[in-house]
């Protein structure tokens, strides 16, 4: 055309234009706490195929998304797939894990709540629910994968914070190998190796 790459693609517009990769990236946030409950509700409803929860206790979930019991039996109704993958609440990761946070509603505690909720939901067909295997713990109790058919929230848990201090990751999925596939495949290892809860 003979006009400089930069006359049509000044520097400014470059750096606002994702390209390979980032283009994932749909939002990050400092804070869990700080993505809107609003996301959450409008991604597990607009979710078809499958929803898969695999954050260690996903407490925050029954409190922070209306109506979270009601849709995930509307989602089972409908043929999606519903995962919880949950830390063992009586494992030595949990524990420990409970001594670093040093804080009122413990670990464990946050995990029977989501266990007491998934009872009162009775039987679904498509609901699912493991514990983490003892030698994953450590794995999952450091970084929270929720997806939403072909999105992603991650959370990296950061030291000694709870989770809702911690940053959290909107991912779409744009093809192969990219951060949402290298994400939801850490997810997939650990319910793989995931044991059923014991019979309650």
């Amino acid at each position: 055309m003979g006009v400089d790459e930069d006359m049509i693609w000044p520097q400014a517009v470059k750096d606002r234009i994702k390209s390979g990769h980032d283009r994932e990236l749909v939002q990050s946030y400092p804070y869990r706490s700080a993505c809107p409950s609003t996301v959450w509700a409008d991604l597990i409803d607009s979710a078809d195929e499958e929803l898969f929860f695999a954050g260690y206790t996903n407490y925050f979930l029954w409190t922070q998304v209306p109506a979270f019991a009601d849709t995930l039996r509307r989602k089972a109704a409908e043929g999606c797939r519903v995962r919880f993958l949950l830390g063992d609440p009586e494992g030595q990761v949990t524990r420990q894990r409970e001594v670093v946070e040093d804080v009122a509603l413990s670990v464990s505690t946050r995990i029977r709540i989501t266990l007491e909720n998934l009872d009162r939901l009775g039987k679904l067909d498509g609901l699912e629910t493991r514990f983490s295997a003892p030698e994953d713990a450590t794995n999952h109790v450091s970084l929270s994968v929720f997806r939403f058919d072909r999105e992603a929230l991650v959370t990296p848990h950061l030291a000694r914070l709870v989770g809702h201090d911690s940053p959290l990751l909107h991912l779409r999925r744009q093809g192969e190998k990219g951060m949402f596939e290298r994400f939801s495949e850490h997810a997939e290892e650990l319910w793989r190796t995931a044991v059923p809860l014991p019979t309650r």
